[in-house]
């Protein structure tokens, strides 16, 4: 007999940092930084539960080995290994943009 927490093992994706991505134009570290705290203020009233939200934005905050605590310990279902995709215990479906989870390649460094 199967013990009942061997699902949650052999269905947690590891989670990596999403590909190199481009924005549509290059932008500045202040502009990412914007658009990010734009998408977490707004995001949790697009539905899902709020302690969901900010379990994923300090796992996005995060390095890797962080971050799948952090979302193992919150419930949250990862669809893809980025985190782009996610669900909480009740199905909710979170999507989060890959700007709030890693850099642009095209990012304008401060001089």
């Amino acid at each position: 007999m199967g013990c009942a927490g061997s699902r949650d093992k052999r269905d947690a994706k590891k989670i990596r940092k999403p590909k190199p991505w481009k924005h549509s134009e290059p932008i500045t570290r202040v502009q990412l930084t914007r658009m990010r705290d734009e998408f977490w203020d707004t995001a949790p009233h697009y539905g899902g539960r709020k302690e969901i939200w900010d379990a994923l934005r300090a796992a996005a905050e995060a390095d890797t080995t962080l971050a799948q605590a952090i979302v193992e310990s919150a419930g949250v279902i990862v669809q893809n290994p980025d985190l782009t995709v996610c669900y909480d215990e009740r199905g909710a479906k979170y999507e989060l943009p890959k700007y709030v989870l890693s850099e642009p390649a095209n990012l304008i460094r401060d001089s």
